[in-house]
C-alpha cells in the first residue's frame, strides 16, 4: 500500500519541477553570451572573411580585373621576399620572446621579494612598458643611429652603423623590443608567483633544498600556467611586429617583417588581392602558433583540476 508523500517530499520536488520548466544554467549562460559573440563575430570575423574574399581576386593597383582563385596565394608562396620576411619574423619572435622570458622571470622573482623600496622598484621596472611603442622605437632609432649616435659615443665605436647592416639591424630591433616588453612578461609572471602558496617553498627549505632547487622543482612547475599565458601573449604579439621595424629600419637590411610586407602591398604599392593573400597567410600562421599555446594551457588546467580532486 502506497503512502502519501509527506510535506518534506513535496517540498523537495518543487524546485526540481521548477528547474525542468525553466532554462538550464548552461542554456541561460549561452543566452547571455550570444550578444557578445555576435558583436565579436561582426568586429573580428567579418574583416577576416572579407580579406579572404579579396585575396581570391586579381587587381591592377586598386582596380579589380577578375577572379583569380588561388593565384595570389601561389604567387606569395613562391615569392622569395615573402620567405625572407617569414624568416625574419620567426627569428625576431624566437630571440625576443626567449630573452623577454628570462629577463622577465628575473624581474618577477625580484619584485616578489619583500624588501624596502619594493613599490618604487616595481614602478621603475614597469616604466618601459608604459611608453608607447612608436615613441620607444624612435628613441632607440636615435640611440642606435650613427648621428647623433648615443651608443656609439658611449662605447667609443665611432661611425659604426647598427641600423645599416643586416645582422646588427636585427639585433637592434630585438634589443629595443626586449627593453620595451620584458616588464610586461615580468608583470604576468609576478601575478603567477603570488598565487603560489608560501608553504610550498618553505617546505622545500625545510627539506634542505637550495635556492636553485626550489626554483626548478617547486616554483617553475607551479608557475607553468602563468608562463604559458605570458609566452602566448608575447609570441602572438611578436609575430605581428610592425611599429619597431617600420620606425627603426623601414624593413631594410633584411628586417622586413610579415606585417611590414603586407602594409607594402596594401598601402604603398596597392594590390588588395595580393596584400589580402599575404595577410591571410600571416593570420593562419599566427593562429596556428596561438592554438598550440592555448591547447597546452588547456591541458594544464585540466591536469590541475584533476590534481585538486
Amino acid at each position: 500500500m502506497r503512502t502519501a508523500p509527506t510535506g518534506d517530499a513535496r517540498a523537495d520536488r518543487g524546485p526540481a519541477r521548477t528547474r525542468r520548466k525553466g532554462l538550464s544554467e548552461r542554456a541561460l549562460a549561452r543566452l547571455f553570451i550570444a550578444p557578445s559573440l555576435l558583436v565579436m563575430a561582426l568586429v573580428a570575423l567579418f574583416p577576416v572573411i572579407y580579406a579572404i574574399v579579396l585575396s581570391l581576386y586579381s587587381y591592377t593597383r586598386r582596380q579589380r580585373t577578375g577572379f583569380g582563385g588561388l593565384d595570389n596565394y601561389v604567387d606569395a608562396l613562391t615569392d622569395g621576399r615573402f620567405w625572407s620576411a617569414t624568416q625574419f619574423t620567426f627569428t625576431f619572435t624566437v630571440t625576443s620572446v626567449a630573452a623577454e622570458f628570462l629577463i622577465g622571470l628575473g624581474f618577477a622573482l625580484l619584485m616578489n621579494q619583500t624588501f624596502r623600496g619594493r613599490g618604487i622598484t616595481r614602478a621603475a621596472i614597469l616604466i618601459p612598458w608604459v611608453i608607447p611603442t612608436v615613441i620607444a622605437a624612435q628613441m632607440w632609432f636615435f640611440m642606435f643611429n650613427v648621428t647623433p649616435g648615443f651608443i656609439n659615443n658611449i662605447f667609443g665605436l665611432g661611425d659604426f652603423s647598427w641600423l645599416g647592416q643586416p645582422g646588427w639591424a636585427t639585433f637592434a630591433i630585438v634589443f629595443a623590443d626586449v627593453w620595451k616588453t620584458a616588464p610586461f612578461v615580468a608583470l604576468l609572471l609576478l601575478a603567477g608567483l603570488q598565487t603560489i602558496p608560501s608553504e610550498m617553498t618553505e617546505s622545500g627549505l625545510v627539506d634542505g633544498a637550495n635556492a636553485f632547487q626550489r626554483l626548478w622543482y617547486i616554483t617553475l612547475p607551479l608557475l607553468r600556467p602563468a608562463i604559458l599565458v605570458a609566452l602566448l601573449f608575447r609570441t602572438v604579439d611578436a609575430l605581428r611586429v610592425y611599429d619597431l621595424v617600420a620606425v627603426m629600419t623601414g624593413g631594410a637590411f633584411d628586417t622586413e617583417s610579415l606585417s611590414v610586407l603586407v602594409q607594402q602591398y596594401v598601402v604603398r604599392t596597392p594590390n588588395p588581392g595580393y596584400g589580402s593573400a599575404l595577410s591571410t597567410i600571416t593570420f593562419i600562421l599566427i593562429l596556428a602558433v596561438g592554438m598550440v599555446f592555448v591547447r597546452m594551457l588547456g591541458r594544464d588546467i585540466v591536469v590541475g583540476r584533476g590534481a585538486e580532486r
